[in-house]
Order: structure tokens, then sequence, then C-alpha cells
């Protein structure tokens, strides 16, 4: 079956099912690489970066940002990546994020409530995520608008030198306006996670992971919030069940996870010849791993396709990877979810006009999410 770049940007789906079921590692030529679609294959290819790393030349956000730990694998990979480790776990994030979070939810809520209409993505969704990630970072001197511009270049060199293309200039300008400002934010006096990071990593390594952590933690975060919006106000037996027991707002978090997950599809490349389920892959050959079809994968997930809050083990779902490369910022951005649904919610009679379909070939979700509520009434916050 012919698998083209735009069916697996628009409605990849039902071919990854068929994918999955005929030929889970299959050879695709538009992705010049081989496409992997099973649970338990995913999961072998992402904890073993021996064998399929993501150092490799071709790595299309190193080509873009530089080498980050996002590109290492091995002992440089932790040096990359533990300076950033102990901020994002689950007690250093409850404290030095939650308040800020909840804050910036109510401002920018709070801001679109009278009109009783919004974008919702582009209203609240991205606005958040750019401002926790400039506060993160410490570029107390960057609007959070300009931080967006710098992100949505990066995210589209990205998938343009996926898909072939060079880096163009947009991108080039974006991360040589992101280095000024993480050297700014060096010098400033405050805690940030940059200066946390200064006498581990050199300047150069230091602005390439901000790049990196303002690509996940932005554009991921940005379409986990609008996905599970998506989800709970396109069903509505699961959106009356949050509204009435806020306790389940995680668990439809974690299936929407599960059922779109933001990033679609991660990278690897062989390091030597080996085998996937009997197929030969050689030294050097793309692994392209998709998210997307191990999440639904009916041997692991019972009615796949189905948003079903109940589903006990949706917490298994592969959105935030596995393996040394799991996503390092996954509480936060479960945190942020958390903070702009319960919000969101709480407008009365929220509802969408129309249901949008996600899109994108690596980050999927709405290109918009726009939303109705009633503009008269009292606001009562979930909790």
């Amino acid at each position: 079956m012919e698998v083209t770049l735009a069916g697996l940007a628009a409605d990849p789906h039902p071919l990854l099912a068929r994918l999955r079921a005929g030929a889970p590692v299959c050879w695709v030529p538009a992705l010049n690489a081989w496409l992997v679609t099973g649970y338990d294959l995913a999961v072998r290819v992402l904890r073993d970066p021996e064998t399929f790393t993501v150092d490799d030349p071709r790595f299309s956000t190193a080509r873009v940002v530089g080498p980050s730990m996002l590109s290492l694998d091995g002992a440089e990979h932790a040096r990359h990546r533990d300076p950033f480790g102990a901020p994002f776990r689950r007690p250093a994030v409850r404290a030095r994020f939650t308040a800020f979070i909840e804050s910036e939810v109510d401002r920018l809520v709070g801001a679109i409530r009278p009109a009783g209409a919004a974008d919702l993505r582009g209203a609240v969704a991205g606005p958040l995520a750019a401002a926790v990630m400039a506060r993160a970072l410490g570029l107390s001197d960057v609007d959070s608008a300009v931080v967006r511009s710098w992100y949505a270049a990066i995210v589209a060199a990205v998938s343009e030198v996926t898909a072939g293309n060079p880096v163009g200039a947009p991108a080039r300008a974006a991360v040589d306006a992101l280095g000024g400002a993480v050297v700014r934010a060096l010098a400033a006096p405050g805690p940030s996670l940059l200066a946390e990071a200064a006498d581990r990593l050199r300047p150069a390594e230091i602005v390439s992971n901000a790049a990196v952590l303002l690509f996940g933690g932005i554009d991921t975060t940005e379409g986990m919030i609008t996905n599970a919006l998506l989800h709970l106000l396109t069903h509505p037996e699961a959106h009356a069940a949050v509204t009435a027991d806020p306790a389940l707002l995680s668990d439809a978090v974690e299936e929407s996870l599960r059922l779109e997950p933001a990033a679609a599809v991660v990278d690897r490349y062989a390091t030597r010849d080996t085998t996937l389920a009997g197929t030969p892959v050689r030294r050097g050959d793309l692994v392209t791993v998709s998210l997307a079809a191990a999440n639904r994968d009916p041997a692991v997930f019972g009615d796949p396709d189905r948003f079903h809050l109940g589903r006990r083990n949706a917490r298994a779902h592969l959105a935030f990877a596995t393996g040394p490369h799991f996503c390092p910022g996954a509480q936060l951005a479960r945190t942020e979810t958390g903070a702009a649904i319960r919000a969101l919610l709480a407008l009365p009679a929220l509802r969408l006009p129309d249901a949008p379909a996600p899109y994108g070939l690596i980050f999927r979700k709405p290109p918009a999410l726009h939303a109705r509520w009633t503009r008269a009434g009292t606001v009562t916050r979930l909790r």
C-alpha cells in the first residue's frame, strides 16, 4: 500500500492500523525510513540506544539547533540532560511552577471570558506553554509572543529538514536570537534552569538545550492541551463525568495522550545490522517509530480508536516516549494541561460549534480550536 506524507499528516490512523496488522516494520519510501507501528517493537527500539541511536548527523533537530540532550546518547546525553532533570521532577514542578501556571491560566482565561468565543489553542494553550517555558528558562526580558515565534520557526525548520529540505533563514535567525536571550539570562540575577546548568555545559550547549526545551515544552504542551480539550468537548459523557468529578481529569488527559499524542513520531538510526519483526534493518538505516500507531495497538489497548475515560492502562501510552529519551518535561506538561482544562471547562456551556481534526506529520493538533460559551452567569472553577 502507498504511504504518503500527506496521508500521514491528515488522517494516519486507518493506514497505520493496516500497516501494524500486516507489516509492523515497513519500508516507507516517502519517509526514506523503516516505519515501526507495533507497541512492543516501539518499546524495543526506544529502550535500546546502543542499536537505535539519535546520535547521527542526519538527526533533524540537531541540524537546526546543534547537539543537545535530544540528539545525543550515552555519556554525552547524560551530561546534557542531567542539569535539567531535577527541576522537572514532581516536587520541583509543584514548588517552582504551579503557582505561576495557575496565575497565568487565570489571566489568559479571564481575558477571553467576556467575549463568549475564542480559539482556545491560540488564546490559551499556546501562550500558556510559551509563558511557562520563558519563565523556566529565565527569559524574563522576552515577550512570550516572541518566544512563540522562535519556537514556531524552529519547529517549521525541523519539519522541513525531515522532509529533505535545508534549514531556512527564519530558523537560523530564531536560534541566533534565542542565543542572545540566553546570554542575557545567564548574566541576570536570580534562579533559572539555564543558570543552574551553566557550570556543567558550555554556552553553545546551553543554547541548543534551551532550544529543544522550547521545542518540546511549547509545541507538544500546546498540542497536549488542545487535543485533550478536543476529546473532552467532542465526547459529552466524558465531559460530563469530568465536570461532575474533577478527579477524573487526569484520566482524561492520559487517554487523550494515548489516542492522539502531540508528537506522533520519533526518529532513530540503526548503529549495526539487526532485525525487527524478522525484517532486516541495515546499519545507518533511519528507523521512524510511530508513537501514534503504538498507542493504538489493539494487543495492548482494547478498542484502541475509542476515547475511553475508564481505560485502566491508558498511562502505558508512549506519548512521552520511553527509555533514556523519555520526555523530561512530562510532569510540567501534565501540570499545565490540568490547570488549563480545569479553568476552561468552568466556562458556562463551553462547546465546539465544529470539531476540527488534528493535523501534522510530526506534531499533531487541530490548526485551531474555536469554542463558544455563555457570557452571562457565574463561573465556578473546577478544583
